[in-house]
């Protein structure tokens, strides 16, 4: 009796540890929401995850509740290759890579420069847009006509971008004597600076201030010298080459089929 008793318990133990591994592996395979947990293999995955900062109108940016601009029409795209959902992950500029370092996302599309310190991090696909970066200065300005003019000034840029880097350049090759650099997490905030008087000039990347401008046309204006020219790509995981195929893969047939003329199209006029 007591024989029977013991088979039987170890016989209840058992079934009972059974279930509990049937629940642990379907929530671990379901369960996509939490931003968190590594997205793992994206290419058999339900949900492709974008690590971006929307605040870099035209390329992306908030419109209400809803996400625009050039690279996520891009990234929807890239997520229809691959048969998911794009789960967008909206992150301050400087912390974009280290979404995809840390496995928190599958790809990167930010306006984003290729450059050493990035490769050593994560790999590019290839270049789908080229631009340059620009002064914009308070449209009364009359002191600053070139960025030969910034030395001793105070200019504002957006941390982590290309302005940043130019600003801040350590043997003063590009940045002219500039007095002092201050930094933002939204160009926005930097252009307000701007007006209220509390900057001489931003640095921001060609397109995104035009439509900064478009927003303030009384108040601010573009310099025409372009100081540095950069090519813009998708970030993957180091290593990644599937990937990194598959986001080739889908510039290939846009620009193949004219559909990314559309998309820059519908963005920059």
């Amino acid at each position: 009796m007591k024989k029977t008793k013991k088979l039987a318990a170890l016989l209840l133990a058992a079934l009972m540890t059974v279930g509990m591994a049937g629940c642990v592996s379907s929530s671990s395979t379901t369960d996509t929401s939490d931003s968190s947990q590594s997205t793992g293999d994206s290419q058999g995955s339900s949900t492709v995850v974008m690590a971006t900062n929307a605040e870099f109108e035209p390329f992306e940016y908030m419109d209400g509740t809803e996400y625009k601009g050039i690279d996520i029409e891009i990234s929807q795209k890239i997520a229809e290759k691959m048969g998911a959902e794009l789960e967008i992950h909206n992150v301050a500029f400087e912390s974009v890579i280290a979404e995809l370092t840390s496995g928190k996302a599958d790809f990167a599309a930010a306006g984003l420069t290729i450059n050493e310190d990035r490769l050593k991090n994560v790999d590019f696909s290839d270049t789908y847009y080229s631009t340059t970066q620009v002064i914009l200065v308070r449209s009364d300005e009359t002191e600053i006509t070139s960025s030969a003019d910034l030395k001793g000034k105070t200019v504002g840029v957006q941390t982590g971008t290309t302005g940043d880097t130019y600003a801040t350049d350590e043997d003063k090759e590009y940045n002219h004597g500039i007095a002092e650099v201050k930094r933002y997490n939204k160009f926005m905030d930097a252009t307000s600076d701007l007006i209220a008087g509390r900057l001489d000039a931003v640095i921001v990347d060609d397109f995104p201030a035009d439509k900064l401008i478009e927003r303030n046309p009384d108040k601010i204006k573009k310099l025409d010298e372009e100081l540095t020219g950069e090519d813009y790509a998708i970030a993957v995981p180091k290593g990644d080459t599937e990937m990194l195929n598959t986001v080739n893969e889908v510039l290939d047939e846009l620009e193949e089929s004219g559909e990314l003329d559309e998309i820059f199209d519908k963005y920059l006029q």
